[in-house]
């Protein structure tokens, strides 16, 4: 790679998930619960283009996909359009589908997204965002193929960035803050598990030396389709690229054709499906259904002032107002419902940093082991304060607290709830913690006369002793310095 360079550029698929209807039709949007509602339910005959069916925009996710053009630093049209895209495939009913392309002006043109890649700044021109419908899923078997329709009509937004990015890494973080956006925005859940993600990779190489905004030294360019995960894009980028070396050191480069592959998960590599030397001509033209739509300052200012706090602004907030760290910070914004979480655990009382800690180690950890969202859980914002208010309060030890953690994790049930049914209250009264320092050092007498003669590790075994005599549940540090005390009275 020493005289080489990569240009990526990405076409990132996101479902707009929080509109109740479909983009065209009074469908509803299930995208939501894709994967346990029944097939072929959500449906109207719009969707099935069945004869004399009128498409109808939907508002809604005009407005969400002028907000994500907004954010993205896009121009806005001052007229809306949709046209048609024909071609024929058997998940499209009416042969055609229903979309934006550049002339006139989709949702949003030349814009720029700027984002962190392991703490460097990086900028990633965006060329445009479009809003279209999306298209049924297929499921294809051994003797038969099934398409669920479900999906077609489904609001879908694409971005296609120019061919700013050049590793895997900043792909993937790209990929990562578009999600962090739409989540915040609340435009989709963006979840790549329910199929509300997806993305097109297109890969060249070019020699390292040569000026990259002159299209005329970009290497061949190879698209990869449908990459359903961000850990596919990473994997199928660093595969691509390989591959592509691999053909420069054989001299086959300069034979390669442009062409569509496939990311192929089992075999964690790139496989041809056509070539891309002739463009398809999809034959564009308005949508004669769809009159154009006046988009008008005043509602324009209306979306803008809209718009949340997204994850970056939060992140500054944690910073320099609540003093964590950019590590913790960072962790905390990758997810909408993460960060919503912590803020409710700081709105009810706890102290931010602690908070942070316990969310960040061990729920966080937690949740990454068994592959769970923090939604899926029954550890309530308000369950994890009580746990720090009782350490904060030395009614339970941290070591018990851990303890109560997971006995919540797993039961529902409230910390002190678990500390009454266990009898795990600590110990902090000083008279108790006394008479049981006292009767450890009379079992122990010759450990007295070791310690006295410079052996001051012995006091670990027995402040041990008190523990063990309480179950855990005397203060640890009253516990040591008690015991230091009433060594000195001997």
């Amino acid at each position: 790679m020493d005289k080489y360079k990569v240009l990526i550029g990405l076409e990132m698929h996101c479902e707009i998930s929080e509109t109740n209807t479909k983009v065209f039709s009074s469908a509803k949007n299930g995208t939501k619960t894709a994967n346990v509602d029944l097939s072929n339910i959500h449906i109207r005959p719009v969707d099935m283009a069945f004869p004399g069916t009128l498409p109808v925009v939907n508002k809604e996710a005009v407005k969400m996909s002028l907000m994500a053009s907004m954010i993205l630093n896009c121009k806005q049209p001052e007229y809306l359009y949709f046209e048609r895209k024909n071609y024929y495939y058997p998940d499209l009913p009416k042969g055609f589908q229903i979309t934006q392309e550049t002339k006139p002006a989709p949702i949003g043109i030349y814009g720029h997204l700027t984002f962190d890649c392991h703490g460097e700044e990086k900028t990633v021109r965006i060329n445009n965002l479009h809003l279209e419908e999306d298209a049924a899923s297929s499921d294809h078997y051994t003797n038969c193929s099934r398409i669920n329709y479900n999906r077609a009509g489904v609001p879908l937004l694409e971005l296609v960035t120019e061919p700013d990015i050049h590793s895997a890494d900043e792909a993937v973080a790209f990929l990562e803050t578009m999600r962090s956006i739409y989540q915040y925005a609340g435009i989709s859940e963006a979840d790549s598990k329910k199929g509300q993600i997806r993305c097109d990779v297109n890969v060249s190489l070019m020699e390292k030396d040569k000026d990259e905004s002159d299209p005329n030294n970009w290497g061949t360019k190879i698209e990869i389709k449908n990459v359903n995960s961000f850990g596919g894009v990473r994997d199928a980028i660093n595969y691509e690229i390989q591959r592509q070396l691999d053909l420069i050191e054989d001299g086959k480069y300069e034979e390669m054709e442009q062409q569509t592959r496939r990311w192929d998960e089992e075999s964690g590599t790139t496989i041809f499906m056509r070539s891309k030397v002739d463009a398809i001509d999809y034959k564009y033209f308005v949508e004669p259904n769809i009159p154009k739509i006046k988009i008008s300052k005043e509602w324009l200012e209306e979306i803008r002032s809209q718009i949340p706090r997204l994850a970056s602004e939060r992140k500054e907030t944690y910073i320099n107002e609540y003093g964590l760290t950019d590590y913790d910070a960072t962790i905390i914004v990758k997810e909408k419902p993460v960060a919503e979480y912590y803020e409710k655990m700081v709105e009810l009382g706890a102290n931010p940093k602690e908070a942070s800690n316990w969310l960040t180690t061990n729920l966080l950890g937690h949740l990454n082991k068994l592959e769970q969202s923090i939604t899926e859980i029954s550890m309530t914002p308000e369950m994890l304060v009580e746990l720090i208010s009782l350490i904060d309060k030395k009614e339970i030890s941290s070591k018990q607290a851990k303890e109560v953690f997971y006995d919540s994790l797993t039961t529902g049930k409230t910390p002190k709830q678990i500390v009454k049914e266990k009898g795990m209250t600590q110990i902090s009264d000083e008279g108790a913690i006394t008479k049981i320092a006292n009767e450890v050092l009379d079992e122990h007498p010759d450990l007295i006369e070791k310690y006295k003669n410079g052996r001051t590790n012995v006091v670990d075994f027995l402040v041990g002793q008190i523990m063990k005599k309480t179950r855990g549940t005397a203060n640890p540090g009253m516990a040591r310095s008690t015991m230091l005390s009433e060594i000195e009275k001997r």
